[in-house]
């Protein structure tokens, strides 16, 4: 966690940072002043689309997620409005255009959404932190309900994607961290076939990145969701994984985040593996498996950042 952005959140909220746009762009460009990385990625949270919906969130004192309400019925549906996603989420467009604004085209500018899988497990557990199993039986119970719901999702997180390009986002990520809680001959009906919904309808306009973690079905048939970008986590060989796609499909990955955590000599090794395994693969994007740690030492960034830019 950047010292900067320590100083901020003692004096706001997480939420407040993600709905005030001044301080959303100012969390976004911290890392890109500091370390100078290729793209910056919009400071916000998955579950602002449930809160467009009317289903609001928060945290609780323990610091899970809890959601003002749970969504397990048609009669629940009926208590979320999808009308007014772009005005409810304008604070985004916001972030994005003042971001935009300051990285004079230098650096690329990512947008991102959940995926409708992942957000329907919140909306429907109605918290983090005791797993989440309830979407998984509504799936089962009641499938014309949960399809109804991720019908929803899917046409309001198109609308939030159309509303981040229309605001300067150069690249769009979507982000399915809960895809592992999938039996794989459930992931197509459950996840994928939104997704390949949402990428047809966003693709024609910006590059698309999926991050499906531990989805459970082989990595060409995640590929047949469209998405020109995939991202892996880091139990993944990336180089074998990369070698049984399609070479118009780059990826995006992976070191394990806790590597961050070791020495900047340990950094730069793990760093030089998982380049070395791309063997000169065209297309890679590197980066964590997922998101940083927060107690990473910053000489260990600053370690990843110059083993990437001076690898031959």
């Amino acid at each position: 966690m950047l010292p900067e952005y320590r100083a901020l959140k003692e004096r706001h909220s997480f939420v407040e940072l993600v709905r005030t746009p001044d301080l959303a762009a100012e969390v976004t460009l911290q890392p890109i002043r500091r370390f100078g990385f290729d793209a910056a990625i919009i400071f916000s949270d998955i579950l602002v689309i449930p809160e467009a919906l009317g289903q609001a969130y928060g945290f609780s004192d323990e610091g899970g997620v809890r959601m003002a309400f749970t969504v397990r019925s048609r009669t629940d549906l009926q208590r979320l409005d999808p009308g007014r996603i772009r005005e409810r989420l304008d604070y985004v467009a916001q972030a994005l255009r003042l971001v935009r604004r300051e990285l004079h085209g230098r650096t690329a500018l990512i947008g991102f959404s959940g995926s409708p899988w992942t957000l329907a497990n919140f909306m429907i557990q109605g918290a983090s932190g005791q797993g989440f199993h309830h979407a998984l039986n509504l799936l089962a119970s009641d499938p014309a309900t949960y399809q109804e719901l991720a019908s929803l999702l899917t046409a309001s997180v198109i609308e939030y994607l159309h509303l981040q390009c229309d605001a300067g986002a150069e690249v769009v990520q979507i982000f399915d961290p809960l895809a592992s809680l999938l039996p794989a001959p459930q992931f197509d009906a459950a996840s994928g076939r939104w997704i390949r919904d949402i990428v047809a309808a966003i693709a024609p306009r910006v590059p698309v990145i999926l991050f499906a973690k531990g989805a459970p079905i082989p990595a060409p048939d995640l590929a047949r969701c469209g998405a020109q970008v995939l991202g892996f986590d880091s139990s993944v060989n990336l180089g074998e994984t990369a070698r049984r796609l399609p070479a118009h499909v780059a990826v995006q990955g992976n070191l394990a985040p806790e590597v961050l955590t070791t020495s900047p000599d340990q950094v730069a090794l793990e760093t030089r593996r998982i380049l070395d395994s791309m063997n000169g693969r065209a297309g890679h994007i590197f980066n964590l498996g997922h998101g940083v740690p927060p107690g990473a030492p910053l000489e260990n960034i600053e370690a990843l950042v110059h083993t990437v830019r001076h690898s031959s």
